[in-house]
């Protein structure tokens, strides 16, 4: 009997597990002469609860109704008034780098993904390849290997794209960096409604249903599989939707959900929105907002056909959120129905960086009516043909984006959005972490440094989980990230995390002890995609690193960076930028690479390779 559970699981696919431990009977030359011996299968810690990260794309910190935004979103609401808030954490600016360090809890240079892993806009230098290193272990290869069922839902987004086919290899889809199960798409973006789906190992075809409720269909019933298989044993999902990310479709049930409740603009939004942050203490009382970024044109001085248009374009975002924070309710419900909800860790981070910039100044129906993708086009076209097309917005039929004038409002009380990693408005975004058996202060707000990395070593700390000398027989690095477990009993703790870089793009910033220095590269760059379909290239744009201005602000007394102290502070800011230096060589940022740099020679053969958008 014994053996025959050995042999189950060996087939099972824990070989790789046992392959590690030498082993520990005897081999004689007859069976008598013999002692047999068979490794431990692998164990959690008794108790260990299930844990689920939840990672919700292109969400701005002002946006949902759990930091102070206009959007309702009452599931994260309930899970935050149940657990914590943290207001202080961070991701990357943008999606495949904050993906990266999220999984691997070290800095997106250090698992070679400065930019994406994307053919085209990955380049060959140890930060900027698009591979992430086995000897980087994900948090599912940890986890798995203590004895963890480990899923994955929705983007990944950080495969490269020569791997992409159903040929493989495989080693760097979701099943090869330690998930026994996935169901998703393996790009940076995709159709809600004719993703580039694939289940484990292979493309299959989507049935039609929004992609936010094919994966959480898919969630729950990995989660009911592994329960009836294994009742006592914990899992790990890692539920990631495609939601809110370009392109911007919702159900036909639910894009009217908000209409005619966003006329008032984007300058009232932000003000809104700036009042609830501070009612509820989510931001600093002494906080003031950010004057409108000039770019952006005051609503009252708008069309009304420019109005309505982009009203409309915030209706639909906004049904989007709420719907798809509806489909993370379904989990927790059923987690609740299968009495689970109380032994279950989540981890809600409301964004993998700020609100996006990239649906430019007049919006987004379709793609190939905007000037950002057809130079034949002006703003004035593209605007006329959005206000004929305003009711395709949110449909299967477009690949809608907001305006930028509503990425601002998303991300207040900052400036800026995302790629824009010198900014607290591109990689300043929410926490929640909700956990019943061991949250007591539920509903506290926190106020500690966080970033992306620090999940994972929080995640095993609070589990009881070592971090492993080695994964698969292969040494790994030192995790970057720090626990933030030291804060969940201790509201006034203070911040452990005191040193943190950004970098994308030529965009770069470094923190530390609450000073922040930054640079942006491309200020005034509103899309990174900023180039024609018909030629395959970009504008030459060039701008020395040397020349860009540096930023310096005392986030202790200046949390959204109203206030440069550049030229108050020289010696500060030149300590940082020193740090900055040091971190540069330490975890692989060399050499500065920006979108132009990454151009320079190269063809882009369609969309598609980049984003695997619409397959046919």
């Amino acid at each position: 009997m014994k053996r025959s559970i050995f042999i189950f699981m060996l087939l099972a696919g824990s070989i790789a597990t046992y392959a590690q431990e030498p082993y520990q009977g005897k081999v004689g030359r007859t069976f008598a002469e013999s002692r047999e011996w068979w490794p431990a299968p692998p164990a959690p810690p008794k108790n260990a609860p299930n844990v689920i990260w939840i990672l919700i794309d292109d969400v701005g910190f002002g946006a949902s109704s759990t930091f102070g935004g206009i959007i309702p979103t009452p599931t994260f609401d309930s899970l935050a008034n149940n657990g914590l808030r943290f207001t202080n954490f961070h991701t990357t600016a943008i999606c495949a780098p904050t993906r990266a360090a999220l999984l691997t809890g070290r800095n997106h240079h250090s698992v070679h993904m400065g930019g994406f892993a994307h053919d085209f806009s990955s380049a060959g230098f140890p930060g900027y390849d698009g591979r992430i290193p086995a000897s980087k272990g994900t948090i599912a290869e940890i986890l798995k290997e203590d004895g963890y069922n480990t899923f994955a839902v929705g983007k990944y987004g950080v495969t490269p794209d020569e791997d992409s086919t159903d040929a493989g290899p495989f080693d760097r889809w979701p099943s090869g960096k330690g998930f026994e199960h996935f169901f998703g798409f393996l790009g940076s973006e995709t159709d809600q409604y004719r993703p580039a789906l694939v289940e484990d190992n292979a493309h299959v075809k989507p049935d039609g249903r929004h992609l936010s409720e094919q994966i959480t269909d898919k969630a729950i019933s990995y989660i009911d599989r592994q329960k009836k298989a294994a009742p006592d044993k914990p899992f790990f999902l890692y539920y990631a939707p495609g939601a809110t990310h370009a392109p911007h479709q919702v159900p036909a049930e639910w894009k009217d959900l908000y209409k005619g409740q966003f006329d008032y603009g984007w300058d009232a939004f932000r003000e809104k929105v700036f009042a609830n942050q501070k009612k509820l203490g989510i931001i600093p009382a002494y906080a003031k907002l950010p004057e409108r970024n000039p770019n952006i044109a005051a609503w009252n001085t708008l069309t009304p056909g420019q109005k309505k248009l982009y009203a409309r374009f915030f209706e639909v975002y906004a049904a989007y959120l709420t719907y798809t924070d509806y489909q993370v309710s379904r989990v927790v419900n059923h987690l609740k129905e299968i009495n689970q909800l109380d032994n279950t860790l989540i981890f809600v981070v409301i964004g993998d960086n700020g609100a996006s910039k990239e649906g430019s100044q007049e919006g987004v129906v379709e793609y190939k009516y905007s000037p950002r993708r057809n130079k034949t086009l002006t703003r004035a076209q593209a605007e006329k043909y959005n206000e004929e097309h305003l009711e395709e917005i949110g449909t299967p039929a477009s690949d809608a984006n907001y305006p930028v004038g509503w990425a601002q409002a998303a991300n207040t009380p900052f400036k800026y959005w995302k790629q824009d990693a010198n900014s607290e408005g591109g990689t300043h975004n929410p926490l929640i972490v909700f956990y019943p058996k061991g949250i007591k202060d539920k509903g506290g707000i926190r106020n500690q440094y966080g970033h992306v990395i620090d999940l994972l070593p929080t995640t095993l700390e609070f589990i009881g989980i070592p971090f492993p000398e080695t994964i698969k027989g292969i040494k790994q690095d030192s995790l970057q990230g720090t626990s933030l477990v030291y804060a969940f009993d201790n509201a006034s703790a203070p911040s452990r995390h005191t040193q943190q870089y950004y970098y994308i793009f030529g965009s770069r910033a470094i923190y530390k002890d609450g000073w922040k220095a930054g640079a942006a590269h491309h200020p005034d760059y509103f899309d990174l995609n900023d180039f024609a379909d018909s030629a395959n290239t970009r504008p030459a744009v060039t701008r020395d690193y040397d020349k860009d201005d540096w930023e310096l602000y005392n986030l202790n007394e200046d949390f959204n960076e109203r206030v440069n102290l550049a030229k108050k502070y020289p010696e500060k800011l030149a300590e940082l930028k020193q740090l900055f230096e040091d971190d540069a060589k330490k975890y692989n940022i060399y050499p500065f690479i920006d979108w132009e740099d990454v151009f320079k020679g190269r063809t882009i053969n369609s969309r598609k390779s980049l984003l695997l958008l619409r397959p046919k």
